[in-house]
């Protein structure tokens, strides 16, 4: 049995879910809000659905291919990435709080490689985790403000 490694970012944002949670699908614009993000590249089209694919490019990291394995229009979606040695597992969901939307991010570690991956980007991994969820939290707050 391979440990886990997950990292996890919490973020409140004043902007209900029915705003945030377009935001979080609209995964090729992700670039716009995240320093985290050099490009998204969809490779299908039409709404984000479980089994739609994607490119992301990222700083510091190497390419990766993910594929949306878990999807509520309404509240968010979980992708994953495999590489030998491991699968990546990345969940962003919103949920109603009084005024506004609490944000979980989390990405896990799994497989022999994980624990090993875990430690090595745990650093890398935290800081883009809450690159994207203050981003998300700022592009979010601007929308709902011009509403």
């Amino acid at each position: 049995m391979y440990r886990v490694v997950h990292d996890e970012y919490v973020v409140r944002i004043d902007a209900e879910p029915a705003i945030v949670v377009p935001v979080i699908l609209d995964v090729e614009r992700w670039h716009e809000w995240t320093p985290s993000i050099r490009a998204i590249r969809r490779l299908d089209d039409g709404p984000l659905r479980v089994g739609s694919e994607a490119v992301v490019s990222q700083p510091r990291l190497p390419t990766a291919h993910w594929r949306v394995i878990e999807l509520d229009p309404a509240t968010g979606f979980v992708w994953e990435s495999r590489a030998p040695g491991v699968r990546s597992v990345g969940a962003h969901w919103a949920r109603p709080v009084d005024g506004g939307a609490e944000v979980t991010l989390r990405l896990e570690q799994h497989g022999p490689l994980g624990a090993l991956l875990g430690r090595l980007l745990g650093g890398l991994t935290r800081r883009y985790l809450h690159w994207e969820g203050d981003g998300l939290a700022a592009r979010c707050a601007g929308a709902a403000a011009g509403q």
